[in-house]
């Protein structure tokens, strides 16, 4: 099992930067698939970005393409989402996720809630106009 820890959220103006963090507890960090997830007030939680084993894999919800990049430092047990040229739209709680290894491993990319098993407490991001 895996615990998962978000900071770096806050309030920025629109076009800012933000770089979230997620700490994982446990050994098992490098073979799990991270995901990052937002929920906005009154809507469902959405999927963000995802990220392979070894990072070397990386896919992007069309809402961020461009804007957002997912990385992960195995080494440091962490996983990061670099937020830039950021807008109002993008505020949320941002939720770090872990899925378990022992599914499939070649589902990929995994972009939904139930595909996760891990769930950190979620960091708030908002981002005034």
């Amino acid at each position: 099992q895996v615990q998962l820890v978000e900071s770096g959220g806050g309030l920025v103006q629109a076009g800012a930067s933000l770089r979230l963090s997620c700490a994982a507890s446990g050994r098992t960090f490098s073979r799990h698939v991270m995901g990052w997830f937002r929920q906005a007030p009154g809507k469902e939680r959405e999927f963000v970005a995802t990220i392979s084993w070894t990072g070397t894999s990386t896919y992007y919800a069309d809402s961020v393409k461009g804007r957002f990049t997912i990385s992960r430092d195995n080494a440091k047990n962490t996983v990061y989402l670099q937020m830039n040229s950021l807008k109002p739209e993008d505020t949320a709680v941002y939720y770090c996720a872990a899925s378990d290894p022992g599914r499939p491993t070649l589902v990929w990319p995994r972009r939904l809630n139930e595909e996760y098993d891990y769930w950190g407490q979620g960091t708030q991001v908002t981002v005034s106009s």
